[in-house]
C-alpha cells in the first residue's frame, strides 16, 4: 500500500463544501467517484480541511491510499471525467505517515471584495452593494489590530469542534485596487476556527462602515467575547489560497 498527495483546486459555487454529506454533492464525493470509476477501486479521499458550502479553493491537498498501478495518462484522464469545476493539478507519492490535514503547518486565504457591480465575476467575489462604503484605512486597522492576539473566540461559530482558540496569525491585510473598485483580504495562520475568515471580514466591514468601533472590538478579543454585530461574510468571495507541509512535499 502507497499514499499519495493529490493538490487539486476548485470553484465551490455548486457544491455543499469539500466533504462528503448524505445527500449533497461535495467536491470530495466528485473526486472519489472520478478516481475510482478509473482505477475501478473504491477510495476513501482525506482533505486538508473542511470549506463551507459555495467557498472555492486555490490550492487544495488531500491524500489517498492505493495499492495498484495507474494507468496511463491517468491525470489527463481524471480531469476529463471530472466536472469543469475541479482540477487535479497532480499526484505524487509521499510517506504513509505523512496526513494532509495534520502535517500542515500554515494556511492562508484570501477573500476577494468587489464594490462594482461585475456579471464576470459573479460567484467569484462579494459584490458589496451598500451606498455607504468603507473606509479603508479603518479597514486595515481593523485587520492589523488581530495581529496583536492569539486566541479567536469571538470569530468562531458557535456549532464548532474545537479544543482551542489559540491560532498563530502571521498575516492580516487589506490589499485595496481603487482602479478596479476590488479589495482583497489576505490571512495567514497555522490553524483557522470554523467560520473564522468570514467572520473577521464581516468585522472589518463593520469597522469601516462604523457599525462596530475599534474599541469594541479591542474589547471582545480581550474578554474573548463575541461581538455586538457580528456577522459574517458571505462564502462566494473566500477562497483557500495556499497550504504548506513540514514535509516539504507540495513544493
Amino acid at each position: 500500500m502507497k499514499r499519495y498527495f493529490i493538490e487539486l483546486a476548485y470553484k465551490g459555487t455548486h457544491y455543499f463544501g469539500w466533504q462528503r454529506q448524505p445527500g449533497k454533492i461535495s467536491v470530495q464525493q466528485s473526486l472519489e467517484e472520478s478516481m475510482g470509476t478509473i482505477l475501478g477501486a473504491e477510495l476513501e479521499i482525506t482533505g486538508c480541511g473542511r470549506t463551507d458550502t459555495g467557498v472555492h479553493a486555490k490550492q487544495y491537498f488531500a491524500h489517498f491510499d492505493y495499492e495498484g498501478e495507474f494507468p496511463a495518462e491517468f491525470l489527463r484522464r481524471l480531469n476529463k471525467f471530472l466536472p469543469k469545476d475541479i482540477a487535479v493539478f497532480r499526484i505524487f507519492e509521499v510517506q504513509l505517515d505523512v496526513h494532509a490535514r495534520f502535517n500542515a503547518y500554515q494556511r492562508s486565504y484570501e477573500y476577494h471584495l468587489s464594490f462594482r457591480k461585475d456579471p464576470f465575476v459573479e460567484h467569484l467575489a462579494y459584490f458589496y452593494p451598500y451606498t455607504q462604503q468603507p473606509d479603508p484605512v479603518l479597514m486595515q486597522a481593523a485587520a492589523e489590530l488581530l495581529l496583536q492576539y492569539q486566541e479567536f473566540a469571538p470569530f468562531c461559530k458557535s456549532n464548532h469542534d474545537a479544543k482551542t482558540m489559540i491560532c498563530n496569525l502571521t498575516r492580516s491585510e487589506w490589499v485595496f485596487y481603487p482602479e478596479e473598485q476590488r479589495a482583497v483580504f489576505h490571512i495567514t495562520s497555522n490553524r483557522f476556527l470554523r467560520g473564522m475568515v468570514r467572520l473577521i471580514v464581516g468585522m472589518c466591514l463593520g469597522v469601516g462602515t462604523g457599525q462596530i468601533s475599534m474599541e469594541e472590538v479591542k474589547a471582545a478579543m480581550e474578554e474573548q467575547s463575541r461581538l455586538r454585530k457580528a456577522t459574517s461574510a458571505p462564502p462566494e468571495g473566500l477562497y483557500l489560497g495556499g497550504i504548506l507541509y513540514k514535509t516539504g512535499d507540495e513544493n
